[in-house]
């Protein structure tokens, strides 16, 4: 892990802005001794994500986490993949035209950031777990879903999954999901424009966890409430505690 730079915000948070390999990646440590760490999943683009990115890094400090994310495969100032920038005006085009997006699109999509995504995921959490700002245990929190999901399956040292309903689901997804046992809580915007909802009811159904909640907002995908940010930070101490 390469530090390239490095800075104090106001309420004391450490700021440091890495690249693990070739991926870049922001890791946010608070001023107490080791501390569990909550990987922040989101969407693509770090530096359109920052302001929200770190706003859930305050919180995670305020409870006493450290937090780190590391950028998608292809976005932000990563190299371009053609077939994922093929897929997305696929989808641009269906989403246009009021078509159905079919799974050939949604696999296209969404398989390769998860494929890819996922072990890049697990090489920075080799790398974060050697801070002796970090201890453990660790919990993912966000989206894309389906990279929560495969990380879930996959990565023994995640004890908890925060997921973020609201991008698509290929359907391997939901075999994953099965296999999942830890605690899972699912944060779901009832009228997300981009989102099937059928599909993620479908998939909190479709997880092993004997401990799951879903909690289901009205609004659309940027109409998140306050108290759901806090509902999701009870439930990270309950299982990072």
């Amino acid at each position: 892990m390469h530090v390239s730079s490095s800075q104090t915000l106001p309420d004391g948070l450490l700021e440091r802005t890495v690249t693990l390999g070739e991926v870049p990646g922001i890791v946010w440590t608070p001023g107490t001794g080791p501390a569990p760490l909550v990987l922040l999943g989101h969407p693509g683009g770090l530096p359109a994500m920052y302001p929200r990115l770190a706003a859930r890094a305050r919180q995670c400090a305020s409870l006493g986490f450290a937090a780190a994310t590391i950028e998608l495969p292809g976005s932000g100032d990563r190299p371009r993949d053609p077939g994922l920038e093929e897929a997305r005006a696929d989808l641009r085009r269906a989403l246009a035209a009021g078509d159905p997006v079919g799974d050939g699109i949604i696999d296209r999509l969404v398989l390769p950031l998860v494929d890819q995504g996922v072990p890049e995921w697990q090489a920075a959490l080799d790398a974060l777990l050697e801070l002796p700002e970090i201890g453990g245990p660790v919990a993912f929190s966000g989206g894309v879903i389906a990279i929560g999901v495969r990380l879930a399956a996959v990565e023994p040292r995640i004890v908890a999954a925060g997921l973020f309903a609201g991008s698509f689901v290929p359907r391997t997804t939901f075999d994953e999901a099965r296999t999942i046992t830890i605690p899972v809580h699912v944060l779901l915007q009832w009228d997300d424009e981009g989102n099937d909802r059928q599909a993620a009811l479908d998939l909190f159904d479709a997880f092993g966890s004997r401990e799951k909640t879903l909690q289901a907002n009205l609004g659309g995908h940027t109409g998140v409430p306050a108290h759901a940010a806090e509902d999701t930070g009870r439930f990270l101490v309950r299982h990072l505690t």
